[in-house]
């Protein structure tokens, strides 16, 4: 009856106090002292079960805790999620104020804290442990579990004031580490702490070194895990990326079959460009070496758009400078054509592909040019050393030029840059149906027209602007200015005349501009071939010529006598047996119509010079003169 009233008392969980009352009741009702002794002795064999039963029912718990744990950790997929789960889980199972693991930091050789659970310090959330300081330190760099009851009076371990003040700041005193191990390597350190005094008995080490055990495996599985999605995802953007190249080089593919097509049928830039805009939409101009547009308009460039014209020259790859894509092409470090397309999003390949198709184009257009040219070329020669050679017109009707209509030698002399300056030429003549050679440092044009000034000023800028450099031109119309149309005979004495005004200019310092005859004032009528004095003294003394015949007056017989006179208003009145006043009147009303400037040096002398042609007599019809006897 008493040994069943114990087996009562173990089966529902009874407290160790309770486990006296039969005892008090022996004695109670009196029972012998040998009898009470057996109770005794029964109540300590009970208690003993009683705790063995514990321990068993602890020891499950823990286990099956350990086993959720393992189920849990295995569900998680983030690193950052399975740390926190296993420090949470690890202040659980030991009921401590605070848990928290540190990771090795293999580049500083040291560990730091990574999670922590509990803490209200964020001095000893930020702490980093060397190894062998403290007990963190200690355990990561022994491998081994260590545990104290009370830290600061254990001197066991290497107490640094960094880690000491962290460990005071947060109110810790007992402390359990356990390490974190993968095969021999220490990943980190898991430990369990109290804010009181605390012994921790093996039980509890053992517990926590199986969820580090646990925590281990499954911190490296997170890792492999997340190595593994990263490596996929890169395998990933590879593919996207390759797929991505493979679209566009297919794209660009056939762009560039569609382009081939086009020039093969015949086509031009302007069909080029389209294809182009067709692709990738948005607007294209297509620029020559000059950065004039030879197709399309994409707004006003700036000078960035042709630094990058240049880059894209050096790169060998299309340049973008805010919403414009530019591509260009040389060929032995001459510039040959610039794509600017005006577009968000493009591809780049296409853009290269029509640009080099173009450039292809122009070099194309450029060799029937040269072949053209050098036909023309001969042409202009022999008309030039040959007049008299028979065919030379026929030659150059097949060419398109016809020698009977008005037409205009240029002659250009220039600095270098011989084969780009008779491309030059070459392009001008075919382009406005005449002929160019080039001969030395000079090209010869004959250009069908009668403007022979204007032509010469024309070339003059355009081919400056070619050479980026001073190109100076003289032009003679056929037979000479202002004549009546004529034969090839006729194109050398113009040549000679055109060359004698280029180097009339360079003689005067005006390189770079471009003159006839006409425009050289009295030296004009030095180099000119027809000398035209008539025209000479009309365009310098018309206007006081024409005065003195509606009026009346005398105001060319006194500008001759103020000449005559050495320039005195004073010696002029006398030679004219007039008041000086009225010399000084009609001196002002001279310069009203011959405008201001008038006595400057230059002026002075061609004034003086059509004087002397007006007394001989050279103003009613055209004269020719000797000027060597003017």
């Amino acid at each position: 009856m008493t040994a069943a009233r114990f087996l009562e008392l173990l089966a529902r969980e009874a407290s160790a106090v309770e486990f006296e009352g039969p005892i008090i009741a022996a004695r109670a009702a009196g029972a012998d002292p040998a009898a009470i002794e057996e109770l005794e002795q029964a109540k300590v064999e009970a208690l003993k079960v009683r705790d063995l039963l514990k321990r068993r029912a602890r020891r499950e718990a823990e286990l099956s805790a350990l086993y959720d744990t393992a189920g849990d950790l295995a569900a998680l997929r983030d690193l950052d999620a399975v740390l926190e789960a296993i420090v949470h889980r690890a202040r659980q199972l030991l009921a401590t104020d605070i848990a928290y693991m540190t990771l090795h930091d293999p580049e500083r050789g040291d560990t730091y804290m990574r999670v922590t659970d509990g803490s209200i310090s964020a001095k000893f959330r930020a702490l980093r442990l060397a190894m062998g300081a403290g007990l963190g330190g200690l355990v990561a760099q022994t491998a081994v579990p260590y545990a104290t009851a009370d830290y600061f009076a254990d001197a066991r371990f290497r107490h640094k004031d960094d880690i000491d003040d962290a460990v005071t700041e947060e109110g810790l005193v007992a402390i359990l580490g356990v390490p974190l191990r993968l095969g021999q390597r220490v990943i980190g350190v898991l430990m369990a702490a109290n804010r009181s005094a605390r012994p921790f008995h093996q039980e509890e080490v053992s517990l926590l070194a199986s969820l580090a055990a646990h925590a281990a495996v499954a911190i490296d599985n997170a890792r492999l895990l997340q190595e593994t999605r990263n490596a996929l995802e890169e395998l990933s953007h590879a593919h996207r990326t390759a797929r991505a190249h493979g679209d566009a080089v297919e794209r660009a593919a056939l762009a560039h079959d569609r382009m081939t097509s086009l020039v093969l049928r015949g086509g031009g830039i302007e069909n080029v460009a389209a294809v182009v805009t067709d692709v990738l939409g948005g607007s294209l101009a297509v620029l020559d070496d000059l950065g004039r547009a030879l197709t399309g308009d994409v707004g006003k460039l700036d000078q960035e758009v042709f630094e990058a014209a240049q880059a894209s020259r050096a790169l060998g790859r299309t340049v973008r400078r805010g919403d414009l894509l530019i591509a260009s092409v040389d060929v032995g470090g001459e510039q040959l054509c610039t794509l600017v397309l005006r577009s968000d999003d493009a591809d780049e390949r296409i853009l290269e592909r029509a640009a080099l198709v173009c450039a292809l184009l122009l070099l194309f257009r450029r060799s029937v040019a040269e072949a053209e040219g050098r036909v023309r070329g001969e042409l202009l020669d022999d008309l030039i050393a040959r007049p008299g050679s028979p065919g030379l017109a026929d030659r150059a009707r097949r060419l398109g030029v016809d020698l009977s209509a008005p037409h205009v030698v240029v002659v250009v002399k220039h600095a270098g840059q011989r084969e780009r300056a008779a491309f030059w030429a070459s392009s001008q003549a075919t382009m406005w149906h005449g002929l160019a050679a080039g001969r030395g440092e000079e090209v010869v044009l004959l250009l069908p027209g009668d403007d022979a000034g204007g032509s010469a000023q024309r070339v003059a800028a355009e081919l400056s602007a070619s050479l980026h450099g001073p190109a100076t031109a003289g032009a003679s119309g056929l037979p000479g200015e202002g004549g009546p149309p004529a034969g090839p005979q006729h194109v050398a004495r113009a040549y000679l005349e055109a060359r004698r005004c280029a180097e009339a200019l360079l003689a005067l310092g005006r390189a770079g501009e471009g003159a006839s005859a006409a425009e050289l004032g009295f030296v004009g009528l030095l180099v000119g071939d027809g000398r035209d004095v008539r025209g000479f003294v009309r365009a310098t003394l018309g206007p006081v010529i024409e005065y003195d015949a509606r009026r009346g007056t005398a105001l060319t017989a006194t500008l001759a006598a103020y000449f005559g006179s050495g320039g005195s208003p004073s010696r002029t009145a006398e030679a004219m047996h007039i008041h000086v006043n009225t010399v000084t009147q009609r001196l002002d009303r001279v310069g009203r119509l011959l405008g201001e400037g008038w006595l400057t040096p230059e002026r002075a002398l061609e004034i003086q010079l059509a004087l002397r042609l007006h007394r001989l007599g050279h103003t009613s019809a055209p004269q020719t003169v000797d000027a060597d006897a003017i």
